[in-house]
């Protein structure tokens, strides 16, 4: 695998979408009921704190087999992310248009860390 005019994770467009879901889930997370504050809203805040922090963390792995643990346990922490939006779907903490904005990017990074491993394995 080449990483052409790429010097830092930082400049892996996978990561970058990665960050804007994790601002767009704090924005979205910030209003909350207080008694989600231990709940829901740290739960999604951690989970997608964990998926750019193992897309970055894989980076620097030097094997192709640990590079994909990595990724690997960002797409885990995705799932929970994607599980932890339906519930708060399902009890209406946000509009039906602020939940399409949440899965658009999260379908986004979704796809992305797909092909970045797609990528690494090949």
């Amino acid at each position: 695998m080449t990483y052409k005019n790429i010097s830092g994770y930082r400049d892996l467009i996978v990561w970058q979408e990665a960050k804007e879901l994790t601002i767009l889930v704090y924005r979205l997370t910030e209003n909350f009921p207080n008694s989600e504050q231990f709940g829901l809203k740290s739960q999604m805040r951690r989970a997608t704190v964990s998926i750019m922090s193992q897309i970055a963390e894989g980076w620097v792995r030097r094997s192709i087999k640990d590079k994909l643990r990595y990724l690997e346990i960002a797409e885990g922490s995705l799932l929970e992310l994607e599980s932890q939006g339906e519930v708060v779907k399902a009890v209406n903490y946000w509009s039906s248009d602020e939940y399409e904005e949440f899965d658009k990017q999260r379908a986004k990074v979704s796809f992305l860390l797909y092909r970045y491993k797609d990528k690494i394995e090949s």
